[in-house]
């Protein structure tokens, strides 16, 4: 399981296990990992965790996030990045036996949509004997093939995009955030940020990571939209 490991001018505070889907981080005391001071928002950051990556999203602070000394308002967190909100650091530890493959460039992770309502084998050696047939390698599970969100109400009506990144941020930010995250297993989308949760064929989501299968209807930041597999 993943971890955060909280400091103050180097002095280890406390360790947080990312043992939720989503941890909260702020000063008001209804976060996950309360930070008690002036230069910290009352809702700063969170951390999202599906399957096992984790991402760090700003929640729209008024001093910023940073990973390794760099801002950011979106980032795939990788073993020992520091992130650093006001004086504090927390530093991110993947766990577990064998930690993860380095991350794709960044490039190659992640797309956003902001929704704007109203806007051969060699032969076998020659044996005496004839040695069993070997069994035949087990079939590669398929690829998960590529998505298309459309959208289907408002005025960008007919607008599609591709689901082709690992990660794909859908909504309003302030108001209304999920992400859409391509697995072997399948799509999922999860709620980011915002006091509504998005709803999936009438149905609101909770906390959990939701599957999507072709055709569902997605509502979002007040936008429908339509996720299904387009046909070759």
């Amino acid at each position: 399981m993943a971890k955060l490991i909280m400091s103050l001018d180097g002095s280890i505070i406390r360790e947080i296990a990312l043992d939720k889907e989503r941890v909260t981080i702020g000063r008001k005391p209804s976060n996950d990992v309360q930070i008690e001071n002036l230069a910290v928002s009352g809702e700063h950051a969170c951390v999202v965790t599906i399957l096992n990556d984790s991402f760090l999203e700003d929640m729209g602070s008024t001093n910023g996030t940073l990973v390794n000394g760099a801002p950011v308002k979106k980032h795939i967190l990788q073993n020992n990045d520091l992130i650093e909100i006001g004086k504090y650091k927390l530093k991110f530890v993947a766990e577990g036996p064998g930690l993860p493959a380095a991350a794709p460039a960044a490039e190659d992770m992640e797309r956003t949509m902001v929704l704007r309502p109203g806007a051969g084998r060699p032969a076998a050696a020659a044996s005496p004997v004839p040695a069993p047939a070997a069994a035949a390698p087990a079939p590669a599970a398929p690829a998960v093939p590529v998505a298309t969100i459309q959208i289907v109400s408002g005025p960008g009506v007919g607008k599609e995009m591709e689901l082709t990144k690992n990660l794909t941020t859908l909504g309003k930010p302030g108001v209304q955030v999920a992400v859409i995250t391509r697995r072997p297993q399948g799509y999922f989308i999860a709620h980011v940020e915002g006091a509504k949760f998005p709803v999936v064929n009438g149905r609101m989501l909770d906390a959990q990571a939701c599957p999507l299968n072709d055709h569902d209807m997605i509502e979002l930041a007040g936008v429908k939209m339509e996720f299904f597999f387009k046909s070759k």
